[in-house]
């Protein structure tokens, strides 16, 4: 177990560049989506993001070799289903919906950490998380909650593993290196992309046209448009989730996925900019309670005990 002392300010900031980032960058899969597959674009993704790690390794001195190869699969394994199921539900529902479901995780790295790793949690901090639900509901609008078939459960799925994933960053990985489990992350998902071309191949199906087909279409020759964006992902995608595994790796899960939270007002800030897409009353009030509970976060930062120490506070106890 990971006893490293929380630096919750500092993570708040990484996690801020991350979502500034990965605000602007996931605009634009609206475009990608127009001519190329999900299965693509993650192995492209991956192949670019591999070639600037290498080109980075020397000059800055990145270790790319796990300290444990068990658990970085591991951590990269479940991520990467995550974001597979995510990716996966925008098929079939609407964005809205499934966003909510992805944000349900700091949820559940709070169940988790209470009954798996025995972590003591204050009421304050449990204030927080479901205040900042309450938020992302109202960013995105009464039709977050809506339906009530097993799709409709994917996405909440998807925030399940994406919470112990988050988890496994600092428990499992808390020795490793940003850049260790930034080449797990994109080799794992480049391989499940090279998987899924291979499956379409084999086995094709009808591909709607345009951005309907994401899921569904294979390889096929990618424009200039899909290379360039996929760069652009790929390289916004190796600084943001650089800075966002940094967070969880020097700060508790359930103080860290709370800030998450500001990629929803960081996105919908960059549609603005970019495609005009303005914000009602309600997601505008939704962004204060998102940032509202990450002020309590910030000051509960120091008062929640570590799993070890609980672990430590529960012996004291008995004897």
């Amino acid at each position: 177990m990971d006893s490293t002392p929380n630096r919750t300010l500092t993570a708040a900031g990484a996690v801020l560049i991350y979502s500034v980032l990965i605000g602007f960058t996931d605009n634009y899969v609206r475009v990608i989506a127009a001519d190329g597959g999900l299965w693509q674009f993650h192995a492209t993704r991956s192949a670019m993001a591999f070639v600037l790690l290498g080109m980075l390794a020397v000059p800055l001195g990145l270790r790319l070799k796990p300290k444990s190869w068990r658990a970085v699969l591991a951590r990269s394994a479940i991520h990467g289903a995550a974001m597979l199921i995510y990716f996966g539900a925008l098929a079939f529902l609407p964005v809205a919906q499934v966003a909510a479901g992805l944000f349900t995780a700091p949820i559940f790295v709070l169940l988790i950490q209470r009954f798996a790793y025995g972590l003591r949690i204050g009421p304050m901090q449990i204030l927080a998380v479901l205040l900042g639900f309450g938020g992302v509901v109202l960013v995105l609008g009464p039709e977050a909650l809506s339906g009530a078939t097993l799709a409709a459960v994917l996405p909440v799925a998807a925030g399940a593993l994406y919470a112990m994933g988050n988890i496994a960053t600092r428990e499992w990985c808390g020795q490793e290196t940003a850049e260790t489990l930034l080449a797990g992350f994109f080799g794992v998902l480049g391989v499940l992309g090279l998987i899924g071309m291979i499956w379409l191949a084999l086995v094709p199906v009808a591909v709607p046209e345009g951005a309907a087909g994401f899921v569904q279409r294979g390889w096929v020759w990618p424009t200039p448009m899909f290379m360039w964006w996929t760069f652009v992902q790929a390289a916004g995608s190796l600084l943001g989730v650089g800075m966002v595994i940094k967070a969880y790796q020097i700060a508790e899960a359930s103080r860290v996925s709370v800030f998450e939270y500001v990629i929803l007002p960081a996105s919908a800030g960059w549609g603005w900019l970019i495609w005009g897409e303005t914000l009602s009353g309600l997601a505008v009030a939704g962004m204060a309670m998102i940032a509202l509970a990450g002020v309590l976060i910030a000051r509960q930062s120091g008062r929640a005990l570590s799993p070890t120490a609980s672990r430590q506070w529960r012996r004291q106890s008995d004897t």
